[in-house]
């Protein structure tokens, strides 16, 4: 048996989210499709503590509590989650309506698709060197799910963009020594944090190198840390308990790739005024689109979704005129959201 609806997002995530909310605004009732077992997306899985300061409103809030933050606004809506599982399959019906089914064997008849699905399937890039993945989360790590595991330990971080020097400036103080090691003098990350990186290394428990990794060594049986090769080509040993890599992620649109929507650099190109792909019904919001002029911000996202869902309810309902309605006064938006006036 299909689930029949009217839409199904595939991404769980912050764009995802709150397009469940825009949807509801509008009265429709979404089903939402993530690949991960709990919803959040990138916020969740890999940063949940991590600041963010350019939320409307909110002048700092973790990306953990942007997340709980958004579930319970869209409470109201009682949205449909299916975590835990891919899409595996879309297929135009000759009705103009869509069969999708999941890696978990769900079948959707659905009349829209939003693909909110950030970077699609997204995989940490692996440190592939010899040894490396006899250790690979036991001693090797792709995120940090408990800061306190560093406690009184050596650790070694890895790469130079902004999730590595956060994490170095939040473990600062937990590990009993860290190395920072990034393959050459220029950072990614934000100035701020590269300033207040060297600044901390100056002292004795945190240090900077730049080289390049050549393996994983091991002492009386144990893990024992990385062969390290430094811009004059001299190896050294660098000794450490845990290994953090923070490289970025592989961008891998999995089946959504086979769809047969345009695509520019495995990003899906959009119709800004709409943010439908090149397939009538299918549409795209988050990092997984691009547009000229596009910026991979949370923000840009939010606009999006708030875009899509009226064209939505315009594809649902092409025969009646859509009429904006502010949440601040309109009887109507009240009794969806569930509030007094």
């Amino acid at each position: 048996m299909s689930i029949k609806t009217d839409v199904v997002i595939i991404g769980a995530g912050p764009a995802g989210l709150f397009q469940v909310f825009e949807l509801g605004l509008l009265d429709i009732h979404a089903h939402v499709v993530d690949a991960l077992p709990q919803v959040g997306g990138q916020c969740a899985e890999l940063y949940p503590d991590k600041p963010i300061y350019d939320i409307p409103a909110l002048p700092v809030c973790g990306a953990q509590e942007l997340v709980d933050r958004l579930m319970e606004q869209i409470k109201p809506f009682a949205p449909e989650f299916h975590l835990g599982q891919t899409v595996t399959g879309l297929q135009r019906n000759e009705d103009g309506r869509f069969r999708l089914e999941t890696s978990a064997g769900t079948v959707f008849d659905t009349a829209t698709v939003i693909l909110a699905a950030g970077l699609g399937a997204f995989q940490p890039r692996r440190l592939r060197v010899q040894g490396a993945e006899a250790w690979e989360h036991k001693n090797i790590h792709y995120r940090v799910t408990d800061p306190d595991r560093v406690a009184g330990r050596r650790i070694i971080i890895l790469g130079g963009g902004d999730s590595a020097l956060d994490w170095t400036l939040e473990l600062h103080g937990k590990a009993s020594h860290i190395t920072l090691i990034h393959r050459r003098e220029e950072y990614r990350a934000q100035p701020n944090s590269v300033k207040r990186m060297k600044a901390l290394a100056a002292g004795n428990d945190l240090e900077e190198f730049q080289g390049n990794v050549r393996g994983v060594f091991e002492k009386d049986g144990a893990f024992g840390g990385l062969d390290v090769v430094d811009p004059d080509d001299e190896r050294h040993h660098i000794e450490a308990d845990e290994v953090y890599v923070f490289w970025g992620l592989t961008p891998n649109l999995g089946p959504i790739a086979d769809w047969g929507l345009e695509l520019e650099k495995r990003q899906i190109a959009v119709d800004t005024e709409c943010f439908q792909t090149s397939e009538s019904g299918i549409f795209a919001v988050g990092d997984i689109n691009t547009y000229p002029g596009k910026k991979k911000l949370i923000l840009s996202g939010f606009h999006e979704a708030a875009l899509a869902a009226f064209a939505v309810q315009k594809h649902l309902h092409p025969e009646k005129k859509a009429r904006l309605q502010y949440t601040t006064t309109s009887p109507i938006m009240h009794r969806r959201l569930g509030v007094e006036p």
